[in-house]
Protein backbone atom coordinates (compact mmCIF):
# COMPACT_ATOMS: atom_id res chain seq x y z
CA UNK A 1 0.00 0.00 0.00
CA UNK A 2 1.24 3.48 -0.83
CA UNK A 3 2.44 5.53 2.16
CA UNK A 4 1.43 9.13 1.57
CA UNK A 5 3.40 10.67 4.43
CA UNK A 6 6.85 9.02 4.73
CA UNK A 7 8.29 11.64 7.11
CA UNK A 8 7.52 12.47 10.72
CA UNK A 9 5.78 15.73 9.72
CA UNK A 10 3.76 17.04 6.82
CA UNK A 11 2.97 20.68 6.09
CA UNK A 12 0.91 21.97 3.19
CA UNK A 13 3.05 23.82 0.68
CA UNK A 14 2.40 27.55 0.94
CA UNK A 15 2.50 27.67 -2.86
CA UNK A 16 -0.33 25.13 -3.12
CA UNK A 17 -2.78 26.31 -5.78
CA UNK A 18 -6.49 26.81 -5.10
CA UNK A 19 -9.03 25.00 -7.23
CA UNK A 20 -10.72 27.21 -9.81
CA UNK A 21 -14.16 26.21 -8.54
CA UNK A 22 -13.19 27.29 -5.03
CA UNK A 23 -11.75 30.59 -6.23
CA UNK A 24 -14.90 31.52 -8.12
CA UNK A 25 -17.18 30.57 -5.20
CA UNK A 26 -16.43 34.00 -3.68
CA UNK A 27 -15.38 32.77 -0.25
CA UNK A 28 -18.42 30.54 0.27
CA UNK A 29 -18.48 26.78 0.82
CA UNK A 30 -20.21 26.19 -2.53
CA UNK A 31 -17.10 25.03 -4.40
CA UNK A 32 -15.93 22.91 -1.48
CA UNK A 33 -19.31 21.26 -1.16
CA UNK A 34 -19.54 20.33 -4.85
CA UNK A 35 -16.03 18.84 -4.93
CA UNK A 36 -16.68 17.03 -1.65
CA UNK A 37 -19.85 15.45 -3.04
CA UNK A 38 -17.89 14.21 -6.05
CA UNK A 39 -15.40 12.43 -3.76
CA UNK A 40 -18.17 11.14 -1.51
CA UNK A 41 -20.19 9.60 -4.34
CA UNK A 42 -17.05 7.97 -5.77
CA UNK A 43 -16.29 6.33 -2.41
CA UNK A 44 -19.91 5.31 -2.03
CA UNK A 45 -19.85 3.66 -5.45
CA UNK A 46 -16.72 1.69 -4.55
CA UNK A 47 -18.35 0.56 -1.31
CA UNK A 48 -21.52 -0.60 -3.05
CA UNK A 49 -19.38 -2.50 -5.57
CA UNK A 50 -17.71 -4.36 -2.71
CA UNK A 51 -14.20 -3.18 -3.63
CA UNK A 52 -13.66 -0.55 -0.93
CA UNK A 53 -10.63 -2.15 0.71
CA UNK A 54 -8.08 -0.48 2.98
CA UNK A 55 -5.87 0.75 0.14
CA UNK A 56 -8.82 2.36 -1.63
CA UNK A 57 -10.11 3.79 1.65
CA UNK A 58 -6.74 5.46 2.22
CA UNK A 59 -6.51 6.67 -1.38
CA UNK A 60 -9.95 8.30 -1.37
CA UNK A 61 -9.17 9.86 2.03
CA UNK A 62 -6.02 11.44 0.59
CA UNK A 63 -8.15 12.68 -2.30
CA UNK A 64 -10.32 14.55 0.23
CA UNK A 65 -7.23 15.90 2.02
CA UNK A 66 -5.90 17.24 -1.29
CA UNK A 67 -9.34 18.66 -2.02
CA UNK A 68 -9.25 20.55 1.28
CA UNK A 69 -5.81 21.90 0.39
CA UNK A 70 -7.18 22.96 -2.99
CA UNK A 71 -9.88 24.86 -1.11
CA UNK A 72 -7.39 26.84 0.96
CA UNK A 73 -6.82 24.39 3.83
CA UNK A 74 -3.33 24.31 5.36
CA UNK A 75 -2.43 21.02 7.06
CA UNK A 76 0.17 20.56 9.79
CA UNK A 77 0.45 16.84 10.58
CA UNK A 78 2.92 15.92 13.33
CA UNK A 79 4.22 12.84 15.14
CA UNK A 80 3.79 10.28 12.37
CA UNK A 81 6.81 8.32 13.59
CA UNK A 82 4.87 7.62 16.79
CA UNK A 83 2.53 5.46 14.70
CA UNK A 84 5.32 3.76 12.74
CA UNK A 85 7.27 2.95 15.91
CA UNK A 86 4.49 0.69 17.19
CA UNK A 87 4.39 -2.69 15.47
CA UNK A 88 1.31 -3.96 17.30
CA UNK A 89 -2.26 -2.61 17.01
CA UNK A 90 -3.15 0.33 19.25
CA UNK A 91 -6.13 2.34 20.41
CA UNK A 92 -6.09 5.84 18.95
CA UNK A 93 -7.86 8.36 21.20
CA UNK A 94 -8.69 11.78 19.76
CA UNK A 95 -10.73 14.85 20.48
CA UNK A 96 -13.50 15.48 17.94
CA UNK A 97 -14.09 18.88 16.36
CA UNK A 98 -15.61 18.35 12.90
CA UNK A 99 -16.22 15.71 10.27
CA UNK A 100 -12.88 16.66 8.71
CA UNK A 101 -10.82 14.34 10.92
CA UNK A 102 -12.97 11.32 10.09
CA UNK A 103 -12.43 12.03 6.40
CA UNK A 104 -8.62 12.39 6.53
CA UNK A 105 -7.57 9.99 9.31
CA UNK A 106 -7.77 6.94 6.98
CA UNK A 107 -5.25 8.42 4.55
CA UNK A 108 -2.85 9.14 7.40
CA UNK A 109 -3.29 6.04 9.57
CA UNK A 110 -4.40 3.17 7.31
CA UNK A 111 -1.20 2.97 5.19
CA UNK A 112 0.68 2.35 8.44
CA UNK A 113 -1.86 0.44 10.53
CA UNK A 114 -5.05 -1.39 9.63
CA UNK A 115 -7.74 0.47 11.57
CA UNK A 116 -11.42 1.18 11.97
CA UNK A 117 -13.60 3.63 13.90
CA UNK A 118 -16.09 3.49 16.73
CA UNK A 119 -19.07 5.33 15.21
CA UNK A 120 -22.67 6.25 15.97
CA UNK A 121 -25.41 4.12 14.41
CA UNK A 122 -26.78 7.19 12.63
CA UNK A 123 -23.60 7.32 10.54
CA UNK A 124 -23.81 3.76 9.22
CA UNK A 125 -27.49 4.28 8.32
CA UNK A 126 -26.84 7.64 6.63
CA UNK A 127 -27.98 7.53 2.96
CA UNK A 128 -24.63 8.91 1.70
CA UNK A 129 -22.03 8.00 4.34
CA UNK A 130 -23.66 4.71 5.37
CA UNK A 131 -22.33 2.37 2.63
CA UNK A 132 -18.82 3.83 3.04
CA UNK A 133 -18.73 3.32 6.80
CA UNK A 134 -20.33 -0.13 6.67
CA UNK A 135 -17.68 -1.24 4.17
CA UNK A 136 -15.00 -0.53 6.76
CA UNK A 137 -16.71 -2.67 9.44
CA UNK A 138 -16.70 -0.15 12.31
CA UNK A 139 -17.84 -0.72 15.86
CA UNK A 140 -21.33 0.79 15.93
CA UNK A 141 -22.79 2.33 19.11
CA UNK A 142 -26.19 3.90 19.76
CA UNK A 143 -25.28 6.61 22.30
CA UNK A 144 -28.70 5.92 23.86
CA UNK A 145 -27.66 3.01 26.10
CA UNK A 146 -24.23 3.68 27.59
CA UNK A 147 -23.92 0.28 29.26
CA UNK A 148 -24.76 -1.61 26.08
CA UNK A 149 -22.38 0.60 24.09
CA UNK A 150 -19.63 -0.08 26.63
CA UNK A 151 -20.11 -3.84 26.38
CA UNK A 152 -20.12 -3.73 22.60
CA UNK A 153 -16.95 -1.66 22.32
CA UNK A 154 -15.16 -3.86 24.83
CA UNK A 155 -16.24 -7.09 23.12
CA UNK A 156 -15.86 -6.13 19.46
CA UNK A 157 -12.88 -3.88 20.15
CA UNK A 158 -10.85 -6.59 21.83
CA UNK A 159 -11.67 -9.04 19.04
CA UNK A 160 -10.55 -6.58 16.37
CA UNK A 161 -7.36 -5.71 18.25
CA UNK A 162 -6.52 -9.41 18.60
CA UNK A 163 -6.93 -9.70 14.82
CA UNK A 164 -4.41 -6.90 14.28
CA UNK A 165 -6.82 -3.99 13.75
CA UNK A 166 -6.26 -0.70 15.55
CA UNK A 167 -9.30 1.19 16.87
CA UNK A 168 -9.95 4.94 16.53
CA UNK A 169 -12.14 6.36 19.31
CA UNK A 170 -13.55 9.84 19.87
CA UNK A 171 -14.49 9.84 23.58
CA UNK A 172 -16.56 13.04 23.32
CA UNK A 173 -20.32 12.64 22.97
CA UNK A 174 -20.45 14.98 19.97
CA UNK A 175 -18.33 17.18 17.71
CA UNK A 176 -17.59 20.51 19.37
CA UNK A 177 -15.27 23.42 18.63
CA UNK A 178 -13.99 23.66 22.21
CA UNK A 179 -12.38 20.85 24.19
CA UNK A 180 -14.14 20.00 27.45
CA UNK A 181 -12.17 17.47 29.56
CA UNK A 182 -15.33 16.79 31.63
CA UNK A 183 -17.07 15.21 28.62
CA UNK A 184 -14.03 13.19 27.54
CA UNK A 185 -14.84 9.66 28.71
CA UNK A 186 -12.46 6.82 29.55
CA UNK A 187 -13.80 4.21 27.11
CA UNK A 188 -10.65 4.15 24.97
CA UNK A 189 -8.39 3.74 27.98
CA UNK A 190 -10.55 0.91 29.33
CA UNK A 191 -10.46 -0.87 25.98
CA UNK A 192 -6.67 -0.57 25.72
CA UNK A 193 -6.29 -1.80 29.30
CA UNK A 194 -8.53 -4.84 28.74
CA UNK A 195 -6.88 -5.73 25.43
CA UNK A 196 -3.38 -5.09 26.78
CA UNK A 197 -2.44 -2.75 23.93
CA UNK A 198 -0.96 0.73 23.89
CA UNK A 199 -2.71 4.05 23.39
CA UNK A 200 -1.69 6.72 20.90
CA UNK A 201 -3.32 10.08 21.74
CA UNK A 202 -4.28 12.42 18.91
CA UNK A 203 -4.78 16.16 19.27
CA UNK A 204 -6.66 17.86 16.43
CA UNK A 205 -7.77 21.37 15.57
CA UNK A 206 -10.01 21.12 12.52
CA UNK A 207 -12.26 24.17 12.81
CA UNK A 208 -11.37 24.99 9.19
CA UNK A 209 -14.67 23.16 8.66
CA UNK A 210 -17.64 24.03 10.86
CA UNK A 211 -20.47 21.70 11.73
CA UNK A 212 -23.47 22.76 9.66
CA UNK A 213 -26.89 23.82 10.89
CA UNK A 214 -28.78 22.33 7.93
CA UNK A 215 -26.31 19.73 6.67
CA UNK A 216 -24.56 18.80 9.92
CA UNK A 217 -21.45 17.33 8.33
CA UNK A 218 -20.49 20.33 6.19
CA UNK A 219 -20.78 23.85 7.56
CA UNK A 220 -18.92 27.06 6.89
CA UNK A 221 -15.33 27.02 5.60
CA UNK A 222 -12.66 29.08 7.39
CA UNK A 223 -9.65 29.21 5.06
CA UNK A 224 -7.70 31.34 7.55
CA UNK A 225 -7.69 28.57 10.18
CA UNK A 226 -4.79 26.10 9.89
CA UNK A 227 -5.57 22.41 10.36
CA UNK A 228 -3.50 20.69 13.05
CA UNK A 229 -3.23 16.94 13.67
CA UNK A 230 -0.61 15.60 16.08
CA UNK A 231 -0.01 12.00 17.17
CA UNK A 232 1.52 11.63 20.63
CA UNK A 233 3.87 8.95 21.89
CA UNK A 234 2.35 5.56 22.61
CA UNK A 235 1.65 4.79 26.25
CA UNK A 236 0.93 1.59 28.16
CA UNK A 237 -1.98 1.53 30.58
CA UNK A 238 -0.85 1.00 34.15
CA UNK A 239 -3.29 0.11 36.90
CA UNK A 240 -6.79 1.55 36.42
CA UNK A 241 -5.61 3.91 33.69
CA UNK A 242 -6.39 7.18 35.51
CA UNK A 243 -2.92 8.61 34.91
CA UNK A 244 -3.02 7.71 31.22
CA UNK A 245 -6.47 9.27 30.81
CA UNK A 246 -5.21 12.48 32.38
CA UNK A 247 -2.08 12.37 30.21
CA UNK A 248 -4.27 12.21 27.09
CA UNK A 249 -6.33 15.18 28.29
CA UNK A 250 -3.16 17.13 29.08
CA UNK A 251 -1.69 16.33 25.66
CA UNK A 252 -4.78 17.50 23.80
CA UNK A 253 -5.27 20.58 26.01
CA UNK A 254 -1.67 21.72 25.67
CA UNK A 255 -1.62 21.30 21.90
CA UNK A 256 -4.94 23.09 21.45
CA UNK A 257 -3.81 26.03 23.57
CA UNK A 258 -0.58 26.24 21.55
CA UNK A 259 -2.66 26.27 18.34
CA UNK A 260 -5.04 28.95 19.59
CA UNK A 261 -7.91 26.55 20.32
CA UNK A 262 -10.49 26.65 23.09
CA UNK A 263 -10.11 24.47 26.19
CA UNK A 264 -12.68 24.56 29.00
CA UNK A 265 -11.56 24.22 32.61
CA UNK A 266 -11.87 20.69 33.97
Amino acid sequence: MEVYFPNNEYHTDNQNKRFLLDRISLGTRFGFFLIFLKHLFRSRRYALQGIYDTALWAKTSIGILKMIEGCGGKFHILGLDNIRNEKEPVVFISNHMSTLETMVFPGIIAPIKEATFVVKDSLVSHPLFGPIMRARKPIVVSRSDSMQDFKKVMSEGQALLEQGNSIIIFPQSKRVAQFDPNTFNTLGVKLARAAKVKIIPIAIKTDYLDNGSILKDVGAIHRDRPIYIEFGKAMEVQGAGKEEHQAIIDFISKRLKNWGGKVLDS
